[in-house]
């Protein structure tokens, strides 16, 4: 088979066990070529322009920019055949749902690991022989109904990653009066390997770090004061610092901390209502919501935005609060799934990390 006429394909995959795994796969193809590969969607692009493939593969969880987004992208202004292959499509159906709302041909679910990619070889490259014998028809039909779907589309502000359940999990809790005893609690009482936990405890200026330097003394996770444009890590809590609100910003695959000067809300700052509403916007169903003892309402209507978003949220049980100002407003409210104890609290935190 003459060069020109094999299938031309780029492989787009952050890990770069799994391009190998994908490019070994291919050039074994009498009718295949692999033209390139890329690590993510930036480099991606630059190699689509200059390399034309015929057919991408391309995963969902990248740095810089996820799968998705690019997807979402690449179809409004350079369509081709895109196989997604990923291993959160196995977890999520929604997110194969997603990727084919968006453009994508088909959808290959990885079963779990780099390795893995073995075991969908055949799956794989039948989808790619299918991609390419169809795109003429495929492109001429998205060209013609994608703008009413891009339209549709540009009312939704939440990035795509948060409207799938993805491996990036966060956890935010928000806590007034009472907070400081109840948090200690807790976080004595977890393990160290868990997604990210933000914290929005109403604390003054200054007293913030002192309170995050004394739950690192007593626990497991490494606990600090959440700095501005800080990467956000497993096993790693942050905390607001006073006079500052935080806020939750996602990055491709990555979510990243950084402070908000903005005007109080609920007169406090940092305002779990600002933490909650950020959290709901960049993880959506990644993200597990807690709201604490403490006086007033500040954090319910966030939480009402996180479980809106498909988060699972938590208040706070009257039983063990020291003031049951806050939870009692978002249970009023209609914003927390579950009404738990501090021990049940712990679990369900556990049972979270493990899903």
């Amino acid at each position: 088979m003459f060069e020109s006429e094999k299938i031309k394909i780029l492989v787009v995959d952050d890990s770069a066990i799994v391009r190998d795994i994908l490019a070994s796969i291919i050039e074994k193809q009498e009718d295949m070529i692999l033209v390139g590969t890329a690590p993510d969607p930036f480099i991606a692009r630059d190699k689509i322009v200059r390399l034309n493939p015929d057919i991408i593969t391309l995963d969902i969880e990248m740095p810089r920019m996820d799968g998705l987004t690019f997807l979402e992208k690449l179809m409004q202004y350079y369509p081709m055949p895109a196989i997604i292959v990923s291993s959160i499509t196995t977890n999520d159906k929604y997110a194969a749902i997603k990727a084919l709302e968006l453009g994508a041909y088909d959808v290959v679910n990885k079963p779990g690991g780099s390795l893995s990619v073995d075991q969908v070889a055949d799956e794989i490259l039948l989808k790619i022989r299918n991609a390419y014998f169809n795109r003429n028809t495929f492109l001429k039909k998205w060209k013609e109904l994608s703008p009413k779907f891009v339209k549709e589309r540009k009312t939704l502000h939440k990035p795509v990653l948060a409207q799938v359940a993805t491996t990036e999990k966060i956890i935010a809790i928000g806590a007034s009066t009472g907070g400081t005893v109840a948090l200690e609690y807790i976080f004595e009482r977890l393990p160290q390997h868990l997604p990210p936990i933000v914290v929005a405890q109403h604390m003054p200026v200054n007293f913030t770090n002192q309170f995050a330097q004394r739950l690192n003394d007593i626990c497991q996770l490494t606990v600090k004061e959440a700095e501005d444009e800080e990467l956000l890590q497993v096993g790693t809590t942050y905390i607001a610092p006073g006079g500052k609100h935080l806020v939750v910003e996602r990055r491709g695959a990555s979510l990243f901390a950084l402070h908000d000067d903005s005007d109080k809300v609920n007169f406090q700052k940092p305002a779990a209502d600002v933490l909650f509403m950020s959290v709901a916007k960049v993880a959506g169903k990644n993200a597990l919501g807690i709201l604490l003892t403490g006086m007033g309402k500040d954090g319910a209507a966030g939480l009402l935005e996180m479980k809106n978003a498909g988060a699972h949220t938590i208040a706070q049980d009257e039983a063990t609060s020291i003031v049951w100002g806050m939870p009692r407003a978002a249970i009023e409210l209609g914003a927390a799934v579950e009404v738990l104890s501090l021990d049940e609290i712990i679990k369900a935190i556990i049972a979270f990390a493990q899903t």
